[in-house]
């Protein structure tokens, strides 16, 4: 099945009043590129984010936004370190005595001294947390690959279409290879009776001659080729996984096909259907970069 690199999906699930919001996008990339934003407490699930998305796709980067509510009033307080009250208190008192000097701190100066309070955080996600995020990036995956299997049907008609287009062509080439060397043989063989026409001419010689350029000049074998890369390029299209990476392979098999049939062009009309031929072939990759 074909499907598109380009999607984006949301999902959310909540459980003991903390909801978990997740949102995936995905862009074109050669291969598989993940990268992620999790909450602090959800970092140590980092490798079974990856390992669930890789379940989804296949190629692309994609983008994991995760962001959990409503654990502020659950999983947080306010921590006094004492110990550093201790030293702060100890520093103050050496001061004074050995300076002389008057005085004591007070509560309002201590609470505002560097670290005396903190915000303690519960950074570990227990079992259940991670049940309710995974829920959430599933939901999100799930709907963000719909959509890139909704634009890959599209894509896939236009890959029919273009597909047909160029067997019609490779077609037209076969039919005119048949019966263009024995026309253009025949001029061949005219023009150099012509230009030798006062001297003896060896006619085994003329006909091995010619036999080399028929050979040259006969494309049958590569559009025979071309053909068999049509019908697998149709099968790949209706294969169960996207097949990207065959599809452009397929491609550049094609064009070196042209290629050649190119240089063995013998007749305007099969020069110009070659160049047909490499202009839809062209507009077939770039839409192939954009699948799975």
């Amino acid at each position: 099945m074909i499907a598109s690199m380009t999607g984006y999906g949301s999902g959310a699930h909540a459980v003991n009043g903390v909801e978990i919001s997740v949102e995936v996008r995905s862009v074109n990339n050669r291969y598989l590129d993940i990268s992620f934003k999790l909450p602090k407490r959800l970092s140590v699930y980092e490798q079974h984010v990856r390992e669930i998305v890789a379940k989804y796709v296949s190629r692309g980067r994609i983008n994991v936004w995760m962001s959990i509510k409503g654990e502020e009033d659950k999983s947080s307080s306010f921590v006094v370190n004492h110990a550093l009250v201790d030293a702060y208190m100890r520093i103050a008192n050496e001061i004074a005595e050995r300076h002389g000097v008057s005085g004591a701190l007070t509560l309002e100066q201590i609470i505002t001294l560097p670290d005396v309070i903190a915000v303690d955080l519960d950074e570990s996600a227990d079992e259940q947390t991670w049940e309710c995020a995974k829920t959430a990036l599933e939901e999100a995956l799930a709907q963000m690959l719909e959509m890139r299997r909704r634009e890959g049907v599209e894509i896939k008609k236009d890959f029919i279409e273009r597909i047909d287009a160029l067997e019609s062509l490779v077609n037209d080439i076969e039919k005119l290879s048949k019966t263009g060397p024995e026309i253009e043989l025949s001029r061949l063989r005219d023009r150099v009776k012509r230009f030798l026409d006062n001297e003896q001419i060896d006619e085994y010689r003329l006909e091995l001659e010619l036999a080399l350029i028929s050979d040259r000049i006969d494309i049958s074998e590569e559009c025979t080729r071309f053909k068999s890369h049509i019908t697998l390029f149709r099968e790949m299209l209706e294969d169960d996984k996207s097949q990207g990476r065959k599809l452009n392979f397929l491609l550049q098999e094609m064009n070196r096909e042209a290629n050649t049939m190119a240089s063995k062009s013998f007749t305007s009309e099969i020069s110009h259907d070659v160049v047909k031929i490499k202009e839809e072939i062209e507009k077939i990759r770039e839409q192939v970069q954009n699948i799975e």
